[in-house]
């Protein structure tokens, strides 16, 4: 029924943006020692970390919108497993980031709200479209937790590892969308969505 699902998409949202998220699997860091870094590394790595933290949030609410408006049982399914995993990277990225004494960004409800609408739209548009912009998404997020790996202080190699783990889940969602007959998006939206993608994440490092 229509009214369940509203109430389920209002809960996953109030969940993630007001709540502290809960792995289901592992941190990736788990096995490894934290080594001592500077204050200077600390404060990079926490602001990195917030950047990514946004993005998961901006994930969950991107699949929310989505699966709202899809009418495919299969791509709702997908959609689901997927956030499944970003749910996990929504708590490591907090998790450590308690750990190196930041911060979560401030504009987390504005993030959320303005990503849950653009996924709606998505999923309405149509299913090879709404895959389409789920791979083009995920391929983006890989490209940014790849520069961060190159920003990181190779010191760092829980925040390293935590990293590694969330490029590799994203490239494997972008696949999987792909597989299921995801379309290429035309060069303006890919712009487009770069543009917004650049506004988040330079916000984001500092509020």
């Amino acid at each position: 029924m229509l009214i369940d699902k509203l109430i389920t998409t209002f809960d996953t949202g109030l969940r993630t943006v007001l709540t502290t998220a809960h792995a289901s699997r592992v941190r990736p860091d788990n096995a490894k020692e934290e080594t001592a870094l500077s204050n200077e590394q600390k404060q990079q790595a926490a602001a990195l970390m917030r950047i990514n933290h946004v993005g998961e949030v901006c994930a969950q609410a991107l699949y929310s919108g989505q699966a709202f408006t899809s009418r495919n049982p299969q791509i709702v399914h997908a959609l689901k497993r997927a956030a499944d995993e970003e749910t996990d990277h929504l708590a490591w990225c907090e998790s450590r980031i308690n750990e190196l004494g930041g911060r979560k960004s401030l504009l987390n409800p504005l993030w959320y709200t303005g990503s849950f609408t653009l996924g709606a739209i998505a999923g309405a548009v149509g299913d090879k479209w709404n895959l389409g912009f789920l791979a083009e998404t995920e391929q983006q997020v890989s490209a940014h937790l790849a520069s961060h790996l190159e920003k990181l202080s190779a010191e760092d190699v829980k925040t390293r590892a935590i990293i590694e783990q969330m490029h590799t889940d994203e490239n494997a969602h972008a696949y999987e969308a792909r597989q299921l007959g995801a379309a290429e998006l035309p060069d303006a939206v890919k712009t487009g969505m770069k543009l917004a993608s650049k506004i988040m994440t330079t916000t984001a490092y500092y509020v």
